[in-house]
């Protein structure tokens, strides 16, 4: 996972995955998820960022998990 943010432009963009998104879909006005052509989930896309998140929390965070995690499974 990657995250940017635009200052200029006041967006931030939270890159899932490394395949090219097919489609965007709008879940709220400046909200927008993008999907690969397979529907996986490629990134979320927020506009106006600091009016709708704190902006300090997007840049650190907590890793919570109710079961060990194998980084090379696919799987939980």
């Amino acid at each position: 996972m990657k995250v940017f943010y635009d200052d200029e432009v006041d967006a931030i963009y939270i890159e899932l995955s490394d395949t090219k998104p097919e489609s965007v879909i709008e879940i709220s006005e400046g909200i927008n998820i993008d999907i690969t052509s397979d529907g996986k989930i490629a990134g979320i896309e927020i506009i106006n960022a600091s009016e709708k998140i704190d902006l300090r929390t997007m840049f650190s965070y907590t890793l919570k998990m109710e079961k060990e995690f194998d980084h090379r499974s696919k799987s939980l």
